[in-house]
Order: structure tokens, then sequence, then C-alpha cells
């Protein structure tokens, strides 16, 4: 699946964000007030992946 979304930074107090929408989290099965994210860097870019639950874990035995 692959699905291009342009963006820019925003200020958010000290730091810099950015907005992404309802949508494009639903695609990727990312529910923002529980899920844990994890941001790497890879070849200049940035990874961002929703960390792997307890739960999750069990699933994939």
């Amino acid at each position: 699946m692959n699905f291009n979304l342009d963006k820019k930074f925003v200020k958010l107090g000290r730091s810099w964000g950015m907005i992404i929408p309802p949508w494009f989290l639903k695609i990727l099965d990312i529910n923002p007030e529980e899920d844990e994210m994890s941001l790497s860097v890879d070849k200049n870019r940035i990874v961002i992946e929703k960390k792997k639950t307890n739960n999750d874990k069990r699933q994939n035995l």
C-alpha cells in the first residue's frame, strides 16, 4: 500500500511537528490517543512506526 501526503512542518511550542489527518491514521490503524509510536532515521528519512504491544506480539505467535 502506497500513499503520499505532502505536509509542511508547523511550530508547536518550542518543537516542530506535522498535522496528520484522521483518514491517514485510520488507513494505518493508528489510534493517536492510545498507540505509542517509534521514530527513527534511515538513509535521510524519518521513519514513524506503531510500537508493538504485548497483545500484538501474542497474536503473531
